[in-house]
């Protein structure tokens, strides 16, 4: 079973930092382009921030600009989220997803999801 794991939430003041990691359970996901989006509490997911698979094309949403990036390590199978400069309006449930295909395609649907992992910043 393909699996996402992610890892590396908490809770952090305002102005903190986290770093976020999603693991993947099989190689195939080196080739495949990857996403972090974020639910909070009575909101609809969002789109954070998509990588393509060989970490050559990023795309951040503006109101994480400057302050969130995303990487990738392929020989771990893993994507990473760095949250710099978090605010209370961070705090959310952050999911690693995954498309089969090589570069994120926001109209085309997201083949794997992982569990999630919580965010909460104080303020």
């Amino acid at each position: 079973q393909v699996l996402l794991v992610e890892s590396g939430g908490g809770l952090v003041q305002a102005g903190g930092s986290l770093k976020l990691s999603c693991a993947a359970s099989e190689r195939t996901f080196a080739n495949y382009a990857m996403g972090w989006f974020r639910q909070a509490p009575g909101k609809d997911r969002e789109s954070v921030a998509t990588i393509s698979w060989s970490g050559s094309t990023s795309y951040h949403a503006d109101s994480v600009k400057g302050r969130f990036t995303i990487s990738r390590d392929n020989a771990k199978i893993t994507v990473y989220l760095q949250m710099n400069s978090l605010k209370p309006e961070d705090t959310a449930v952050y999911y690693c997803a995954a498309q089969r295909r090589r570069y994120w395609t926001p109209t085309m649907i997201i083949d794997y999801w992982g569990k999630g992992t919580l965010v909460t910043v104080s303020s």
